[in-house]
């Protein structure tokens, strides 16, 4: 069922995007840091001609709020069939992704808010795995799948690196 009502954690909200979030998003998109394991930042001019004024809003997309401000972003998608890595023979498994303004990072928010999606999707989908690819240089993203509870699966070259990809099961209930 989408969207869920706001996910409250210890510190912080995950929400749908709303107006408010668009200079944050562009913020995000735009960042070096934030873009360096992912294809690299986008240019902040071509933002804020395509960000639209309500930023979109689609299932499995949450902003992360703290204090009232969006500082990143937690997805969960199908993972396209046709990509490496699958845990399943035909692939298309819920992949989580996140980002994060650089300022939030180093305050554990992004495992707080990985945590609650893990959580919302587990009662949402029982028993179904997530997947997470991310770049094995990505020491960050690669300390927080392990936090999280992803077991690797496999190793793989994609976008010109080498990528982790693992997968998380819920609990039983």
């Amino acid at each position: 069922m989408w969207p869920p009502a706001p996910i409250g954690t210890e510190r912080l909200v995950l929400r749908e995007p709303e107006a408010r979030d668009r200079a944050a998003l562009i913020e995000l998109f735009a960042s070096p840091e934030v873009g360096a394991y992912l294809g690299g930042p986008r240019p902040r001019d071509e933002l804020e001609r395509t960000i639209p004024e309500v930023p979109r809003r689609r299932p499995g997309r949450f902003v992360v709020d703290l204090d009232g401000a969006m500082i990143g972003m937690v997805t969960v998608d199908r993972r396209d069939p046709e990509r490496p890595g699958r845990v399943g023979p035909e692939g298309g498994e819920a992949e989580l992704g996140y980002m994060f303004l650089p300022g939030a990072w180093g305050h554990g928010y992004a495992a707080e808010a990985c945590t609650a999606v893990l959580d919302w999707f587990a009662h949402a989908h029982r028993g179904e795995p997530v997947v997470l690819c991310t770049q094995t240089a990505n020491d960050r993203s690669m300390r927080l799948a392990a936090k999280l509870g992803f077991a690797e699966v496999t190793r793989f070259e994609e976008f010109g690196a080498e990528q982790w990809f693992g997968v998380w099961c819920p609990a039983g209930p």
